[in-house]
């Protein structure tokens, strides 16, 4: 068996599943509701607040599908239950954001702002300390859309691996190349 898909999800106090005859899965939960269509071949059930998912045979199909709907549902589980946050840095002299309503405005050395409109699932907040980068914090229940905008924005100025200036995630390592060196 799949070492992902035979893990149970013990759903944590609060959260509830529902599970519709097109294998509809609906997760509510204290931040939220999401919900994801499931395969028709694999199976979900729920026991005594313990979500199991089985497959019908040992097909590869099978295997693979398996543990990406127990992963899908769990995420699903988690974010309900305590919601996802990712945390952007921008490192560059002059860069700025700053967030009105559902708007994200960022000064990023190039001639014009670049205005960023986020979905309604997701909060955004700046903030920027004095003498050091301003950090971007998303925040939501979907781990997809929260990832997808957060590449989104990194995509808006990549970090360059000769100064290191940048979007990029909090935390992470860049590589530095040494560049040109004097001749002789």
């Amino acid at each position: 068996m799949s070492r992902i898909g035979k893990l149970p999800i013990t759903l944590p106090q609060g959260v509830e599943v529902l599970v519709n005859q097109d294998n509809l899965v609906t997760v509510k939960g204290p931040k939220g509701t999401l919900s994801s269509q499931v395969d028709t071949d694999i199976t979900v059930s729920v026991d005594n607040g313990v979500l199991t998912i089985t497959r019908p045979t040992e097909q590869k199909r099978h295997k693979a599908l398996h543990g990406l709907y127990r992963a899908l549902i769990n995420n699903m589980v988690v974010g309900v239950s305590t919601g996802y946050k990712v945390s952007l840095e921008l490192v560059g002299v002059g860069f700025k954001a700053t967030t009105q309503g559902q708007n994200l405005e960022l000064a990023l050395g190039y001639s014009h702002n670049i205005f960023v409109a986020l979905p309604n699932e997701i909060t955004a907040t700046a903030v920027t300390e004095k003498g050091k980068a301003p950090v971007i914090t998303l925040e939501g229940i979907d781990k997809q859309l929260i990832g997808q905008v957060a590449a989104k924005i990194r995509s808006l100025r990549k970090v360059e691996p000769y100064k290191g200036k940048g979007i990029r995630f909090v935390g992470e390592v860049v590589r530095r190349k040494a560049g040109k060196t004097a001749s002789k």
